[in-house]
């Protein structure tokens, strides 16, 4: 398989990894365990695995669930699922136990991949039958069927405004897609080895890194998670030329005291900023002390990661934009779903060969969000005479806080758990260091002696610290329109700093 800038990958990842192995290049470099996978040795070690998974009675298109940081295991178990034509089930380690515990039910799993450091934390929210796969388990293969791009490949959770995670389906093709808008928007080669800090439980992570390295021939550099005091000793160690993070990242290398060596300084091509806006006086300091540009970027768990880009240095890169597309087609929606004239502003839609099949299970949520074959994102804004993109706001009422969509519904719907709790409703407040951090308002019975204190610890036990209010504010009623609907986004400016 050869990369192709002019035209979508063909075939599987089955296929790619296949193509990658016939050379003992470096896929994957760990900084901190010092570990290294070839190529060869992910592919062989993977189908070895694959088999496996055949041997236990795991049909194609099945849900494998994957329970795993950042890590060789994580890697291989990945790429064994998607190798055999399984589902790979991402479980998102941040999500709470009871996202965790939807996710695994919903999904259908009866087989998982679980980090021992997870063991527990599966065993108390597991549906009953799944089972943790151990090597034993899948020390005896049987021979792989064929696989076809339009297989499921991939399944991962995100949040969405009815509070419930809705699983996102990528086939082989749209998975593949996700790392070629990313390669062709970067340049990227077989020279390349990109910094994965973000979890590949993450689009981001999975995508831009993962997929970008096997669809480019290039390579990566995986650490468990982001360290503001190791990135760049990690970075210059792993001989990385770019690495992909979100803006609180790049907030923390900014005020931290490290810096890269001028050895790194030179290699480095590129950051890339992605999964919420980048504050301009940010990306400006950071450019300023470091040298090192940065690339704001748009993507989305339904795209395979990326729509957005701007280019690459010479090219015009307009800070406060997220670019143009790139292997995508982007327009602008009027509130009657038809393209809007230049320069208004409306919904923000795409379409391309990196956009999702469905919403398992969920055939309406999947009807609403497309408009005819274009994906409707949920954010507004307006295209420039250019082409850029200017994201103005949002339709969707997320908190995204560090890059993490935060559905306010779930944080409301323990809050309401509460017997003392009349209304609530969890609201997003700007912050620095994560961009939204989480807040809630609620109003209780007269008389009663609840606290805030006890509401924000029952918010980390059921959803985890992540998720939960840093504040919660007693009002005596909170603000309601004519339906007598709750207005969420009127309580930031109601309650004031």
């Amino acid at each position: 398989m050869i990369f192709d800038p002019a035209a979508p990958p063909q075939g599987t990842v089955r296929d790619w990894l296949d193509a990658r192995a016939e050379t003992d290049d470096i896929a994957v470099v760990f900084p901190e365990t010092a570990e290294q996978l070839s190529w060869r040795a992910l592919r062989d070690t993977a189908r070895d695995m694959a088999r496996g998974l055949v041997r236990l009675g795991i049909a194609q298109g099945e849900s494998v669930a994957i329970v795993h940081p950042n890590g060789r295991d994580g890697v291989l178990a990945l790429y064994a699922t998607l190798y055999g034509g399984f589902r790979a089930t991402m479980i998102n380690l941040a999500a709470g136990p009871d996202a965790i515990g939807y996710a695994l039910d919903h999904s259908g799993a009866r087989f998982a991949f679980v980090h021992e450091a997870q063991l527990d934390t599966i065993a108390a929210v597991a549906p009953d039958g799944l089972q943790t796969i151990t090597a034993d388990m899948i020390a005896t293969g049987a021979d792989l069927t064929l696989l076809a791009p339009d297989q499921h490949a991939l399944l991962m959770y995100t949040s969405g405004t009815t509070g419930r995670p809705k699983g996102v389906v990528h086939t082989h093709a749209s998975l593949l897609a996700g790392g070629w808008t990313t390669a062709i928007a970067h340049d990227l080669s077989p020279a390349d080895r990109g910094f994965c800090v973000l979890p590949i439980y993450h689009i981001n992570g999975l995508c831009v890194t993962m997929m970008g390295a096997l669809v480019s021939g290039g390579s990566l550099a995986m650490t468990s998670r982001f360290s503001a005091s190791k990135f760049w000793e990690q970075a210059d160690q792993a001989e990385v030329t770019w690495f992909s993070v979100v803006p609180t990242i790049i907030s923390h290398l900014l005020h931290g005291e490290a810096d890269p060596s001028p050895a790194l300084r030179a290699r480095l091509r590129f950051g890339r900023s992605a999964s919420s806006a980048l504050a301009v006086e940010t990306q400006s300091a950071f450019e300023d002390r470091f040298g090192v540009p940065i690339i704001e970027t748009m993507g989305l768990t339904e795209t395979a990661a990326q729509i957005l880009s701007n280019p690459l240095p010479p090219g015009t890169r307009k800070i406060g934009s997220p670019g143009i597309g790139f292997g995508n087609e982007v327009r602008i929606l009027t509130p009657d779903l038809q393209p809007a004239p230049p320069m208004q502003e409306g919904e923000i839609a795409v379409r391309g060969p990196n956009v999702m099949l469905e919403y398992l299970r969920n055939p309406d949520a999947t009807a609403a969000t497309f408009a005819g074959d274009w994906l409707r994102t949920g954010d507004l804004g307006h295209v420039d005479e250019d082409g850029y993109v200017f994201v103005t706001g949002r339709l969707k009422e997320l908190i995204i806080k560090g890059g993490e969509n935060i559905a306010p519904r779930e944080i409301d719907e323990v809050l309401y758990s509460q017997p003392d709790v009349i209304e609530a409703a969890a609201f997003a407040r700007p912050c620095k260091s994560y961009g939204e951090t989480v807040e809630a308002a609620v109003s209780v019975k007269p008389g009663s002696n609840l606290s805030a204190t006890a509401l924000i610890d029952l918010c980390k036990e059921r959803l985890g610290a992540f998720k939960s209010p840093d504040h919660v504010h007693f009002l005596d009623e909170l603000p309601k329109g004519p339906s007598g609907k709750i207005q969420r986004m009127k309580l930031a400016d109601l309650i004031g700093d």
